[in-house]
């Protein structure tokens, strides 16, 4: 069996760019199958992007191509890339933070620059443009890698993994009975804020299941939400409207209003200056 394609962008389908990248890796095989990440990472950001591929790589056939494209530097000396994790995935992006949790949280064992030389639609009318390397570049390499007109030697030259361009990621604090650390991703559609304190450091530092916790939030140094929240397992054991605290699908803290958006309800975000601390 040939490996999936999942795609993942800012694009949005709201016009072709997604289309014309799957009408490129038909172009390539028409027996490769394509799948949907999201379309709807924000605007620009790679630090979401990087998130996102670590949300979902690892549930995904081992040897899934991914590719993801959120590319403000495209056409720039950005590398495009392809990574393979130590655990049999690739990867096909910009590499320009994108790859940071997936390096970090799981492993990348090389990582190659693509070579446009080889690895580059031709013959389209697409040999000027440079502004849509998701399809000229990202979406034609990926098809060509999963389909077996090359191998991982075949994308281009290898560089040093250490080389890949990372963003910085906060570490949580904890001691007994209080553990801080930042809201450092979203769950968009319900609202929920997610950091980055996993829940084993949480309950090591002495809190359980039904304690109603003390959380503190700050956005550049002022405090914008101090209340008592409870902690449990999942959303139902809180009032329909409550806040709480509850651990998310990748076993770290997170924050919700019970069928409500904590995020909308109390104006609060994420990012390093969205600093989050609970107290017993």
């Amino acid at each position: 069996m040939k490996p999936l394609l999942v795609f993942q962008t800012d694009f949005t389908y709201k016009e072709g760019a997604v289309s014309s990248m799957y009408g490129v890796v038909k172009c390539v095989d028409r027996e490769l199958e394509i799948m949907d990440g999201t379309h709807e990472l924000p605007q620009f950001d790679t630090w979401s992007a990087s998130y996102r591929l670590y949300q979902s790589l690892q549930f995904w056939p081992e040897g899934t191509v991914y590719v993801s494209v959120v590319d403000p530097g495209v056409g720039t000396k950005r590398r495009p890339c392809v990574a393979k994790t130590v655990d049999g995935y690739y990867i096909v992006t910009p590499d320009n933070g994108s790859l940071t949790h997936v390096k970090k949280l799981i492993g990348i064992e090389a990582v190659r620059e693509i070579d446009e030389s080889v690895n580059r639609l031709r013959g389209k009318g697409t040999e000027g443009v440079a502004i849509f390397h998701g399809r000229d570049l990202f979406g034609y390499t990926a098809a060509r890698l999963a389909s077996g007109i090359i191998d991982f030697e075949g994308v281009g030259p290898e560089y040093p993994v250490e080389e890949i361009v990372e963003h910085e990621i906060l570490e949580p604090h904890a001691e007994p009975g209080k553990v801080s650390g930042v809201f450092e991703i979203n769950d968009p559609n319900f609202g929920n804020l997610w950091t980055n304190i996993p829940l084993k450091t949480f309950q090591e530092a002495g809190f359980a299941y039904g304690d109603y916790v003390t959380v503190k939030v700050t956005h550049e140094g002022e405090v914008v939400f101090d209340q008592k929240v409870l902690f449990h397992q999942s959303f139902g054991f809180a009032q329909k409207g409550d806040p709480m605290i509850y651990n998310n699908e990748l076993m770290k803290v997170a924050m919700a209003v019970s069928q409500g958006s904590f995020s909308d309800k109390y104006s609060l975000s994420y990012g390093p200056d969205w600093k989050v601390e609970f107290t017993k």
